[in-house]
């Protein structure tokens, strides 16, 4: 499937960004504007994020095959493709499985590898809100403290709350993401090959999603691989340290 897409920038080289879970191409707007100096940024909204269509699954392998799509029918491939979380993931499959969509690829924050799934009192907290006569964002975030003590992950998820004259609801297909959780947090079976493109794997000192007993996994995927390190971000590494962000990104898109 297309999946929807806010631009940035008028001419430079292109690149397509894609956001974790529970986020939207929105994540990337404020990393996206600096960026357009010099480059075209397309920010994608992943299925059952943001605008994009809700459907019944959403595989490592759709995903990619939906990544594909959209930059075959944007005309502007091959790209530099950057993708944060699950998004990275979607951005290492997407490397894999269609390099003739990638010219290089930048992982934020995650490796090929299945993590232990955590995500899951999130769905349920947020499909579990009575999200009837809601007033104010304040009203829903009070609702979710119990099963989301930290201020910025509420804060997070609350981005994807919509409050307007037809009342509040959420914007993903959280139903669909609960369901496919275990998936998302894992890694899909049966990968074989590599992508042999210029690779670059930058992730937060202070997260533990890229581990030194990763690298195996990932040198044996992307050949060309390096590593940067942001050491005071923690897994929102372009949200927490963009300016640090940017240093390790910026010469490696030129």
């Amino acid at each position: 499937m297309k999946l929807p897409v806010t631009s940035y920038g008028e001419s430079g080289t292109p690149v397509v960004v894609m956001h974790g879970l529970f986020g939207s191409g929105r994540n990337w707007m404020t990393a996206a504007r600096r960026l357009a100096a010099s480059h075209r940024v397309f920010a994608l909204d992943l299925r059952n994020h943001g605008t994009s269509e809700h459907v019944p699954t959403m595989t490592y392998p759709e995903m990619a095959g939906d990544v594909r799509e959209t930059i075959e029918a944007l005309g502007v491939g091959p790209v530099a493709l950057v993708g944060h979380s699950m998004g990275g993931k979607t951005a290492m499959l997407t490397a894999l499985t269609h390099p003739e969509v990638v010219e290089r690829l930048v992982v934020v924050d995650a490796a090929p590898v299945a993590y232990p799934p955590q995500f899951e009192q999130y769905t349920q907290a947020m499909r579990g809100a009575d999200l009837s006569n809601i007033q104010r964002r304040a009203e829903v975030d009070a609702q979710l403290a119990a099963a989301v003590p930290t201020p910025g992950t509420r804060a997070f998820l609350l981005q994807n709350l919509i409050l307007d004259d037809q009342g509040a609801r959420w914007r993903p297909n959280l139903e669909v993401i609960e369901a496919n959780l275990p998936g998302i947090s894992g890694w899909p079976d049966g990968i074989t090959g590599s992508y042999d493109g210029p690779t670059l794997f930058v992730y937060g000192g202070k997260s533990d999603y890229v581990q030194q007993d990763h690298r195996a996994a990932i040198e044996a995927l992307f050949p060309q691989v390096r590593y940067e390190v942001v050491a005071e971000a923690g897994h929102w590494v372009h949200a927490e340290r963009l300016d640090d962000f940017l240093a390790v990104l910026t010469p490696f898109l030129a």
